[in-house]
């Protein structure tokens, strides 16, 4: 990662050579990075946010009332996707980014939804917009609607926990009106993100399409033997387990579960799997599984939506590598043009200013059109011209994933593994 920001400063400094005749005021518009840098999440995200900032100094940078003025990234790393970190030293380096670097925005911001919603009341002591992109639960809008003025900085532009809630259980009622499954076991991270999907789903599933919960269980962060949760739920008959997990050991569930052939559909998020690495990590032993992307562009192109396959092939060529995290990436891109082009129509670096144009926000970006809703949260749909959107993807036997849902942009239908024929309806 050193190389690729040594790399991407030199090329500002070319640029800065060639474009000699622009005139550019005072320091570079600085882009705080505070995350948890270690995570695939993270650290994805920054390389994507490096990406954005690249582009624009290409074309000058951003022009703030009648000057120029290039972007530069400074990375924090919060640590707050570690077993053991506490919440404390995160926001110990929150603040020391935005006091000590004096960033004028920050972007992906803290890993853990936890981290987020105490940091809130950082940036609003400082007023410093945060564009957040990792941290999921729907208690950062609820904190924003019951107090607009206090929070007016703090935005999300990545999807929230309702929203993968809502991905996920019409996934499930598809997969009872094709296949007759209506018995749900949940499996999920003990952190608050994925037990509030877990358990949305499965009350979502439960009210709308009449889907049992047999069961469910919650794994440490750092777990590593999934195989009693999996027994319990062939026990219990489960016809679709839904997993839910961030952590890099989440992907021994997968193995565990083709292993021992469980007679129930995986249909969930397991980061492991989000990009395409997996299916040489896991030698191939993946097929089946029916996994979320959060955010179109993130580690899967989008054969129905050029810009996010665009977004998946210029990573891949500027970075050298296939991107592999399903959730972060592409709306920290998208969200460096979203700050841009808010300060550019204040015409100042003012906070308040631009907070104020950060929430007029209408753009098609990466991951679709965007628009904050009242809890500045983007707006998440089914139809990624009208709203930002996900996707769930199932991985073929192959080593292919397709796109299963939303309809706007699915690629085939969910397949049965061989094992599972005979459960079918």
């Amino acid at each position: 990662m050193k190389r690729f920001f040594l790399l991407a400063n030199l090329i500002v400094g070319i640029l800065a050579i060639i474009l000699g005749s622009t005139s550019y005021a005072g320091d570079p518009i600085l882009i705080g990075l505070p995350t948890a840098e270690t995570s695939l999440e993270g650290r994805e995200s920054i390389k994507a946010v490096q990406m954005a900032v690249n582009e624009i100094n290409a074309k000058g940078g951003i022009k703030v009332g009648s000057d120029k003025r290039l972007l530069e990234i400074v990375v924090s790393d919060l640590r707050d996707s570690s077993a053991g970190v506490p919440v404390s030293e995160a926001l110990l380096g929150l603040e020391k980014i935005i006091t000590e670097k004096k960033v004028n925005a920050i972007i992906i911001g803290p890993f853990r939804s936890e981290s987020l919603l105490a940091g809130m009341d950082i940036i609003s002591k400082y007023k410093v917009p945060l564009l957040a992109t990792i941290a999921m639960s729907t208690k950062f809008e609820e904190k924003i609607k019951e107090d607009p003025v206090k929070y007016k900085h703090c935005f999300r532009v990545c999807l929230n926990s309702q929203s993968l809630v809502e991905y996920l259980a019409q996934t499930l009622g598809f997969m009872k009106e094709e296949f007759g499954f209506e018995k749900l076991y949940v499996m999920t991270q003990d952190v608050l993100w994925a037990k509030g999907t877990g358990e949305g789903a499965a009350k979502v599933a439960s009210s709308k399409m009449g889907i049992e919960l047999v069961g469910s269980e919650t794994y440490p962060t750092g777990a590593s033997d999934f195989a009693p949760g999996l027994m319990k739920a062939k026990m219990k008959n489960a016809q679709v387990i839904m997993p839910v997990f961030d952590m890099p050991q989440s992907g021994i569930l997968l193995k565990q579960w083709k292993s021992q052939k469980i007679p129930s559909m995986l249909c969930g998020f397991i980061s492991p799997m989000a990009g395409p690495g997996a299916w040489k990590i896991f030698e191939g032993k993946i097929g089946g599984l029916i996994n979320s992307n959060f955010e179109l562009g993130s580690a899967i192109p989008v054969e129905k939506y050029p810009p996010a396959t665009k977004f998946y092939n210029d990573y891949q060529q500027k970075v050298g590598i296939p991107m592999e995290a399903g959730h972060g990436p592409a709306p920290s891109y998208d969200s460096v043009y979203i700050f841009a082009e808010a300060v550019e129509r204040a015409g100042s670096l003012d906070p308040d200013k631009v907070a104020d144009e950060i929430k007029k926000t209408d753009r098609v970006g990466v991951i679709g059109r965007i628009k904050f809703n009242e809890g500045n949260q983007v707006i998440y749909g089914a139809d990624p011209k009208e709203t930002a959107a996900g996707c769930v993807s199932q991985w073929t036997d192959d080593g292919k994933r397709v796109i299963v849902f939303p309809k706007s942009i699915a690629e085939g239908k969910v397949f049965l593994p061989e094992w599972m024929s005979a459960i079918k309806k």
